[in-house]
């Protein structure tokens, strides 16, 4: 949670925009986003996308640490999840793209009951999704669809969009990339 505060701040800082400005621009309280920038509480991922899509950055900037290993291993079920308050869903961050790549890799880990709901990420985001294991229903909300293991689908990640377990276990690799 210190690194999501201090990345936070560090984006914030670097946008040049006051705590105010970023809670009106995320619609949230200041009091909810100063408990945030303190490294208190526990940011849903809800409210991370929405402090990113805010600040004009990417979501891994708030929640991957930069590393300078040349090689690294997070064995399934490990790795940064960050937990849905509106449905079964965790996101592993898995790799964030360097500064000029701007691309990020997860793994997200679905259970069948509620559909994962997405907001708009930053203009020119390009989701690139292949179904694991599970069978999932996902894509942008107006032209959504069915995929089965191996199955590769290509969306604007910039619009509406959402994701279904239709399966227990189901288990998708996103690949954002943001123009």
């Amino acid at each position: 949670m210190q690194w999501i505060a201090y990345a936070l701040r560090q984006e914030r800082e670097k946008a040049g925009i006051s705590l105010s400005e970023l809670a009106r621009r995320a619609n949230l309280s200041k009091s909810t986003l100063s408990q945030v920038e303190a490294g208190n509480g526990n940011p849903s991922v809800e409210t991370l996308w929405t402090l990113a899509v805010a600040l004009g950055v990417p979501f891994s900037r708030l929640v991957d640490r930069p590393r300078r290993a040349p090689a690294r291993l997070i064995r399934a079920g490990e790795g940064p999840g960050t937990r849905s308050e509106l449905a079964d869903y965790t996101g592993t961050l898995l790799s964030a793209g360097a500064q000029s790549v701007r691309r990020d890799l997860y793994r997200l880990d679905i259970q069948p009951g509620r559909v994962r709901r997405s907001p708009p990420h930053i203009p020119g985001t390009v989701e690139h999704v292949i179904v694991a294991t599970g069978r999932a229903r996902l894509g942008p909300v107006d032209a959504l669809e069915e995929l089965l293991p191996g199955d590769y689908f290509a969306y604007p990640g910039d619009v509406h969009h959402s994701y279904e377990a239709l399966e227990p276990n189901t288990v998708v690799v996103l690949l954002m990339e943001h123009a």
